[in-house]
């Protein structure tokens, strides 16, 4: 887990963050161990901003991926942020409950990333699905 903290700490510097200075990465694990990132972009009317994770699946669907095993967070701040509700629900449209989002927490005395594990499942616990279009 510590490389894919690592990535979606790199990314972070390719942030868009003038309006809040708030540097998100994203580092999101396909199945088949390809990582694809993410960082986040923010827009003067924030509605438009988007964030880490949705740009790190976007690229990743872009690249012919569906199938994901895990995804990093990060924030400059190392303050264990989680994927919003609205990330959340874009992740579950590709990806099972089970997927591993870990959560970056900073560093211990030694170096090693503090991370948080969570579920998909457990973040969102009744995503709203296709068969909710019925």
């Amino acid at each position: 887990m510590e490389e894919l903290i690592a990535e979606a700490r790199e990314v972070q510097s390719a942030s868009h963050v003038p309006y809040s200075e708030y540097r998100v990465g994203a580092a999101l694990e396909t199945t088949d161990g390809t990582v694809v990132t993410g960082c986040n972009l923010e827009n003067v009317n924030f509605s438009n901003s988007l964030h880490a994770e949705e740009v790190a699946i976007a690229e990743a669907v872009k690249n012919g991926f569906n199938e994901f095993a895990r995804l990093a967070v990060s924030s400059s701040r190392r303050d264990g942020v989680t994927p919003c509700g609205m990330c959340r629900q874009t992740l579950a449209e590709f990806c099972d409950d089970d997927l591993v989002i870990a959560c970056d927490e900073g560093d211990d005395e030694s170096g090693t990333p503090i991370v948080t594990t969570y579920t998909l499942g457990e973040l969102l616990p009744a995503a709203m699905s296709e068969s909710d279009l019925d």
